[in-house]
């Protein structure tokens, strides 16, 4: 039986780890320790999951006092992104293991920092990139190790966030760049860690260009240059078109369900926390358009755009081959798309030769399938049959956001940034990274 204790009490804490494991893995696990600054999400949680009543409370400052009382085996991150290296060092120092949310840090300078200590520690970090385990990307892989497009030359990688799950990032916490590091590290994180499984390649090299051109105080959709306000009390939301694209004309009635695993901080009332601010505050920091190239350590070159304010969700997705071509696109939250959305499927066209098109089993749960699957590795271990590597490691989440720093930092400077110089401690990581 392994003990677990967990840092973060957020909704994707509950959604993602507490109620799995106390209701699908409780013959091997039991949750010892619930750790966050708001005492208000413990009772929230223990509502929620009431298998978790008797679990021991721990404020933010209490983590000594939790592994002394609780004796975890395992501490799992799911806390603000900008806190994850903080219990993540504190749980390497006592050579505990780690789960942590991803990304595993906000910046390539703590997860040196991580790397290091875990190399000093007993125990093992595990970041949950849950996008490799949507059945879609584990079937590409495996075309991928197959040989089946042969070496990979290029990847054409074009993800569209709508204007629903766009706007929610400028609306929380992860519009400042000291708590997420930006949308390229918080988001992207996902999709350059995708990349760089697929490939079995290591990032070298990225340019990027990007900026704010939807959200911020500057932004055309914006009714009236005013700081501070709030959805739910805002006396101008109806000249505001993305809230009325997704809200009817009573307050909080909401055109569809919120599919959106944040924390609704406003109706639970939790302390300092509101995830209703305004999108168009002059106060956000970070971009919300992306397009750059990544060059890696085999020769593989990625094209990659990302769009926080689109008609629709999903990507498109090619991957060039020396023997052929992998296609597919998704569309994601299909009841948001105002138009039919055909099924996905993968295209593999052989460079001389006819198209196969490939229809993947889906499975049931969050991120396609994915995320039950991942919470099977988590708490029963690897899957013994599965013939490749999956989980990810240190290493894994380190990659994914020193990607993502040389993409926002290339749009800040103009230049191309070296991945290993983020990660190795030279002039890039002793940037205060609010005065660049």
């Amino acid at each position: 039986m392994k003990r677990f204790a967990m840092c973060g009490v957020s909704q994707r804490a509950m959604g993602m780890f507490i109620r799995p494991m106390v209701e699908n893995f409780s013959e091997t696990c039991e949750l010892v320790g619930l750790l966050d600054q708001d005492e208000k999400r413990f009772s929230e949680c223990k509502a929620d999951i009431p298998q978790v009543s008797s679990v021991c409370e721990f404020k933010e400052s209490q983590f000594e006092e939790m592994v002394a009382e609780t004796k975890p085996d395992v501490v799992i991150v799911a806390s603000r992104d900008d806190t994850h290296v903080t219990y993540i060092l504190k749980a390497l120092k006592h050579n505990l293991d780690v789960i942590t949310e991803k990304p595993m840090a906000t910046t390539a300078f703590d997860c040196k920092r991580i790397m290091k200590a875990e190399e000093e520690s007993l125990g093992n970090v595990t970041v949950t990139f849950n996008y490799r385990y949507n059945p879609y990307h584990m079937k590409i892989k495996e075309m991928i190790m197959e040989g089946k497009i042969g070496k990979v030359t290029s990847v054409d990688l074009n993800w569209y966030i709508d204007t629903y799950h766009g706007s929610s990032y400028f609306q929380r916490w992860n519009r400042k760049r000291e708590y997420s590091g930006g949308l390229s590290i918080h988001k992207s994180s996902h999709h350059f860690d995708l990349i760089n499984w697929w490939l079995d390649q290591s990032p070298v090299e990225v340019f990027a260009f990007g900026g704010l051109n939807y959200y911020g105080s500057q932004s055309d959709y914006n009714p009236e240059k005013k700081d501070g306000r709030h959805c739910g009390t805002c006396d101008v939301s109806q000249h505001c078109a993305y809230y009325s694209r997704w809200n009817a004309r009573g307050k909080g009635v909401k055109v569809r369900d919120d599919h959106i695993k944040s924390d609704t901080g406003r109706e639970k009332g939790y302390t300092d926390y509101r995830p209703d601010q305004c999108i168009f505050d002059s106060d956000i920091d970070i971009e919300d358009t992306y397009t750059g190239t990544v060059r890696y350590d085999k020769g593989s070159l990625l094209s990659y755009s990302i769009n926080f304010s689109l008609p629709y969700e999903g990507y498109r997705l090619a991957i060039n081959g020396t023997k052929g071509r992998i296609e597919s696109m998704e569309y994601h939250a299909p009841s948001r798309v105002p138009f039919p959305t055909p099924e996905q499927t993968i295209d593999y066209i052989p460079l001389f030769g006819s198209k196969e098109t490939i229809h993947v089993v889906k499975r049931e749960g969050g991120h396609g399938g994915g995320d039950p699957v991942l919470q099977e590795d988590l708490f029963w271990g690897a899957d013994p049959l599965r013939s490749y590597a999956i989980l990810s490691g240190s290493r894994d989440g380190a990659y994914a956001v020193a990607t993502g720093e040389a993409m926002w930092r290339s749009v800040k400077e103009n230049r191309s940034m070296m991945v290993e110089e983020l990660l190795s401690g030279e002039e890039q990581q002793r940037k205060d990274i609010h005065r660049v």
